[in-house]
C-alpha cells in the first residue's frame, strides 16, 4: 500500500496556521487601556466558588455602592469572614475601581475581562493551533518514520544474509565436488572399467553443467564481498544496534547499507540468489551414494567419451584453486 504523507500534511498545516497567527497578531490593534485604582473592599456575600457581593466608596458618586463581583477564593482565610476583624462581619477583598470613561466609578471584573483577552486575541489562539499542528507533525512523522526506515533496513540486512548464505553453499557445495573428482583421478585413470567413485564425482559435475563453474566463483566473490558488508551494515539491523553503536560505526553502517541495496538490486536483477540454489541442488545429487552410482554407470555406458573429456579437462585444471564458501 501507497505510503500516505499524513503527518507531513499536518505539519505544513501549522507552519500555515503559525504563519497566519503572526500575521493577525501583528494587524491587530492594541486594546485601548482605561485607567484604574485599586481599592479595598468589603465582602458581604461570599461562596466557596468565589462569587460574592461587595461594598465601595465610590467617590465620584460621593456613595457607597454594592454589587456582585468574583472575589479571589483562594486567598487567605484571614480576609474571609469570620476570621476577618470586621465589626460588621465582612470579609476583605481588594479590586480596581475605574476612574475615567463612561464606566468611572465601577468594578473592573477580572472575569469578564480574562473572557475580554481569550475572545479578543484570534492571532494568539491561531497562533497556538499553529504551534500545537507543528509538534504533532515533527512528533507523529518521526515516530512513523523510525519503525519504516529501521524496518526496511532490518529487511534489507535479513535478504542480503539470505543471498549470503546462498552463495556460501554453492561455492562451498561446488569445491567439495570438485575435490571428490580429483581425489577419486588422483591414482586412477579412466579406463573402459573405471572405478565407480571417479565415475559418480565426475557424473555429479556433469549434472551441474557446464554453468556451475562460473556460479561457484561468483557466488564465492559475493559471499566474501556480503559478509564484509554484514559485518559493517550490524548497527542498522535494529533499534538497540543503532543506539549502541558509535557514530563512526552508523556512518559506516549507511555506507553498507546502501552498497546492499546495490548489490541486492543487481543479484535480483541477475537471478543470483536461484541460479546459487540450482547450482546447490544439482551438486548435492551424489548425496545417495547408491541412487548417484546407479545414474553415474548408466550414464557413462550412455556416453564414455563426455565422461573421459570432462576427466582430461579435470586433469588440466589440477594445480587450478578451488572455489570454497562457508555455510553460515
Amino acid at each position: 500500500m501507497r505510503h500516505k504523507p499524513f503527518f507531513r500534511w499536518v505539519l505544513t498545516f501549522g507552519f500555515v496556521l503559525f504563519a497566519c497567527g503572526m500575521g493577525i497578531s501583528t494587524v491587530q490593534p492594541e486594546p485601548e487601556l482605561v485607567a484604574t485604582r485599586q481599592i479595598d473592599l468589603a465582602v458581604v456575600e461570599e461562596k466557596s466558588d468565589g462569587t460574592c457581593r461587595v461594598r465601595w466608596s465610590d467617590p465620584y458618586a460621593k456613595r457607597t455602592r454594592e454589587g456582585a463581583y468574583h472575589c479571589d477564593p483562594t486567598r487567605s482565610s484571614w480576609l474571609k469572614a469570620p476570621n476577618y476583624g470586621d465589626s460588621r462581619g465582612y470579609g476583605q477583598e481588594s479590586g480596581f475601581m475605574y476612574t475615567e470613561g463612561p464606566d468611572q466609578g465601577n468594578l473592573e471584573d477580572p472575569q469578564a475581562d480574562l473572557k475580554f483577552k481569550n475572545d479578543s486575541d484570534p492571532g494568539g489562539v491561531v497562533l497556538a493551533l499553529g504551534i500545537l499542528a507543528v509538534v504533532v507533525g515533527l512528533i507523529g512523522g518521526n515516530l512513523r518514520a523510525l519503525p519504516r526506515v529501521l524496518g526496511v533496513e532490518r529487511q534489507l540486512v535479513r535478504r542480503a544474509a539470505a543471498l549470503a548464505e546462498a552463495a556460501g553453499w554453492a561455492a562451498e557445495d561446488y569445491g567439495r565436488a570438485m575435490e571428490a573428482a580429483r581425489e577419486a583421478g588422483q591414482q586412477r585413470a579412466l579406463g573402459p572399467a573405471p572405478d565407480p567413485e571417479l565415475v559418480r564425482a565426475l557424473w555429479v559435475l556433469r549434472e551441474a553443467g557446464p554453468q556451475a563453474h562460473p556460479a561457484a566463483e561468483a557466488a564465492l566473490e559475493l559471499s566474501a564481498r556480503l559478509t564484509v558488508l554484514l559485518e559493517e551494515a550490524a548497527p542498522a539491523a535494529g533499534l538497540r544496534n543503532r543506539l549502541q553503536a558509535g557514530p563512526s560505526a552508523r556512518d559506516a553502517a549507511e555506507v553498507a547499507v546502501a552498497e546492499l541495496r546495490r548489490l541486492l538490486a543487481d543479484a535480483e536483477r541477475d537471478g543470483l540468489q536461484e541460479r546459487f540454489a540450482q547450482a546447490s541442488v544439482d551438486l548435492l545429487r551424489g548425496q545417495d551414494a547408491e541412487r548417484a552410482a546407479l545414474a553415474a554407470g548408466a550414464d557413462f555406458e550412455r556416453d564414455p567419451e563426455a565422461y573421459r573429456r570432462l576427466f582430461e579437462e579435470l586433469t588440466s585444471q589440477a594445480a587450478a584453486p578451488v572455489p570454497h564458501g562457508r555455510r553460515t
